[in-house]
């Protein structure tokens, strides 16, 4: 069986060789004769295929021109059909000889390949089967396509192949190139949702000076002018903040993050988060804004409230609102408020089967335990608010409640989408987190750079406005919305290790 796999592999890669050859030929030919179809800069094009499908009884018997890719072809002696796909859709273009001419015809149309791009002159009008046409009047060779398309009822399946050559991707498959237009409409939404509520879209530093303490780990490079290590944002946050103290009420940026970190289906290197910050809310009023967009989104989007995701059916419009307390006593079957002492706290983790640090404090302990019994059963649109400190470095405490924070993270089909908090303005106590998150950060690798953002707490001296803040992931948004399995559908170009 494998030496027959190896046999039909050598006569497919003989025979895509043998087309390869055939087309470069053409090529060569074409410009032998002077008409080099790479010499040509312009077509005016009028219109499209889907203007000429939705504009039928207005557009019947008038001459338009399209231009797009040569999709499929049906040679039938002196005259053929053939569908040309542009940005839009795809449309039948009717091609008789005696209408464009023998020359153009015989040794022009008929000799052209799938994947070339051409330019159509023609009237609309629909065929005996009442299929929406162009009669072509003209027709032009606009490029050459050298490299022969996968064979159109298998298409492109290789999954790898798929994302290395997006290009040959969104050619062949249709449905790729809607998840992408529908991801440019959700970032388009979001911004107008935002800029409806007075929020003022702005852009700050990809390239920082210094490696900040948290946990997420940085992309390094060099700059040669300042002789100096420079890092890759890993987030927003600090500069938007900077922002508000600056006397900016509503700010929110569309950004891109790196961090240097695994892969799989939800984690990409670099990926696109929204970060928004507003003065003089809280984090309550982050949560009104979350539950309003999503639901907003759901139904420009995808029509309804009610989604499909992956086989699960999400209701987009309902939101449970659970603290974390409150989710491990109902997953759990623990209640935070029954532990007496840290080593109590350790003692039920221990009793659940969660492994927590040595010296694991009862924040701790919560956290860990959310993260083993409750997350897996967060599908349906659910906040969790209300965090240990000890987790939440950037979050005002809880005034009421010194050890729990004003912060939320909202969570759908067991995935986290956001995080929000009340933002922390007290610049001492910001010093000291600042300060243990790095402390932490260094004693677990002796070889990081992580420094305090000094200049941060300098701004947060100067005086922070009480503010909400709320930072998303457009990716698993996208994901969502789209129904898509894995981060790399909805990335247009995913990070890949190069092949040989």
């Amino acid at each position: 069986m494998e030496e027959k796999n190896i046999v039909e592999q050598q006569v497919n890669e003989t025979e895509y060789n043998d087309l390869v050859r055939v087309r470069r030929e053409k090529l060569a030919n074409l410009v032998a004769e002077g008409k080099d179809p790479f010499e040509i800069t312009k077509y005016d094009v009028d219109t499209t295929s889907e203007e000429i499908k939705n504009s039928y009884e207005e557009l019947e018997g008038k001459t338009v021109k399209i231009a797009g890719r040569i999709m499929s072809r049906r040679i039938m002696g002196k005259a053929s059909f053939a569908h040309v796909s542009d940005a839009a859709g795809t449309i039948q273009i009717y091609v008789k000889r005696d209408d464009v001419g023998e020359e153009l015809y015989n040794n022009g149309f008929k000799k052209w390949d799938i994947g070339d791009i051409i330019g159509v002159e023609g009237f609309v009008f629909k065929t005996k089967t009442g299929e929406t046409s162009l009669h072509a009047t003209g027709l032009t060779l606009l490029a050459k396509s050298l490299l022969p398309l996968p064979e159109k009822y298998h298409g492109l399946t290789n999954t790898d192949m798929r994302y290395r050559q997006r290009y040959v991707d969104l050619i062949v498959n249709p449905e790729v190139k809607d998840t992408f237009i529908k991801r440019s409409r959700i970032l388009t939404e979001i911004r107008a949702f935002l800029d409806s509520k007075g929020f003022l879209e702005v852009d700050t530093p990809i390239l920082l000076p210094i490696e900040i303490g948290a946990s997420a780990r940085s992309f390094k490079t060099h700059h040669n002018t300042l002789d100096i290590d420079m890092y890759l944002r890993i987030e927003t946050e600090l500069y938007l903040k900077r922002l508000i103290v600056g006397g900016f009420d509503k700010v929110y940026e569309v950004g891109r993050i790196f961090r240097n970190e695994g892969m799989d289906t939800k984690h990409n290197p670099e990926f696109t988060t929204i970060e928004l910050y507003q003065a003089y809310t809280d984090y309550k009023g982050m949560m009104d804004i979350v539950i309003e967009m999503n639901t907003m989104l759901a139904k420009k989007i995808c029509g309804d409230t009610v989604i499909t995701y992956q086989g699960k059916t999400i209701d987009m419009g309902k939101w449970e609102k659970l603290t974390m307390v409150e989710a491990v006593k109902k997953y759990a079957g623990v209640d935070y408020y029954d532990w007496k002492s840290d080593e109590e706290a350790r003692e039920v983790a221990k009793a659940k089967h969660v492994e927590v640090p040595k010296d694991a404090t009862k924040g701790t302990v919560l956290v860990e335990l959310f993260d083993a019994f409750v997350e897996e059963n967060l599908i349906q649109p659910t906040i969790i608010y209300d965090y240990p400190v000890e987790n939440s470095p950037l979050a005002k405490r809880k005034p009421t409640e010194p050890a729990f924070t004003e912060r939320f993270e909202y969570f759908i089909n067991a995935t986290e989408f956001g995080n929000a908090f009340s933002e922390l303005n007290d610049p001492i106590d910001q010093r000291e987190r600042f300060e243990k998150q790095v402390e932490k950060k260094r004693a677990e690798d002796p070889e990081t750079t992580a420094q305090v953002d000094y200049d941060y707490v300098t701004a947060l001296e100067y005086g922070l406005a009480p503010t909400g803040g709320l930072g998303f992931g457009i990716d698993r948004l996208v994901m969502l919305l789209t129904d898509s399995a894995s981060i790399r559908d909805v990335l247009l170009f995913p990070t890949m290790k190069p092949l040989d």
